[in-house]
């Protein structure tokens, strides 16, 4: 990783993938190790441990999901206003299609353009690094 990278705070794209995997994380009791996805959920939570960056299409995804995989609303709600609370909102000003999927295009384009230093997925097809500047991890790799 490059030196000036480690000197601040990681800008960071959350694929919904690893949020619906990781919301086990926010129940009881947590346990570090345990589940990688939620480790990721727990640093940024707990240890402010890097810059969640989302654009409004990004947190509709995320609520939308969550709603589908049958997450409970209030839980829905409160993992929603959680992220709200301290991340980076980006405004993406483009489109383009980088990702095999289309629904990735927003978190390619939020990572592009809120010059993110990772995003982190469990899809690593769906995010072809060979197109992106930030690096494409998955949460056991990004998790401490």
């Amino acid at each position: 990783m490059p030196q000036n990278v480690r000197k601040r705070k990681l800008r960071t794209v959350i694929d919904t993938s690893v949020l619906v995997a990781g919301i086990s994380g926010f129940r009881e009791p947590f346990v570090p190790g345990r589940n990688p996805k939620a480790d990721v959920l727990h640093e940024w939570v707990e240890q402010n441990g890097f810059i969640w960056l989302v654009t409004e299409d990004i947190l509709d995804e995320y609520k939308e999901v969550l709603k589908r995989v049958g997450v409970r609303p209030s839980l829905i709600g409160k993992v929603i206003n959680l992220i709200r609370e301290r991340p980076e909102v980006v405004k993406v000003r483009s489109s383009a299609e980088i990702s095999p999927d289309p629904k990735d295009d927003a978190f390619c384009l939020c990572a592009e353009q809120g010059k993110a230093d990772f995003i982190v997925t469990l899809n690593l097809k769906d995010f072809p690094q060979n197109r992106l500047k930030a690096y494409v991890v998955q949460p056991n790799h990004f998790a401490k």
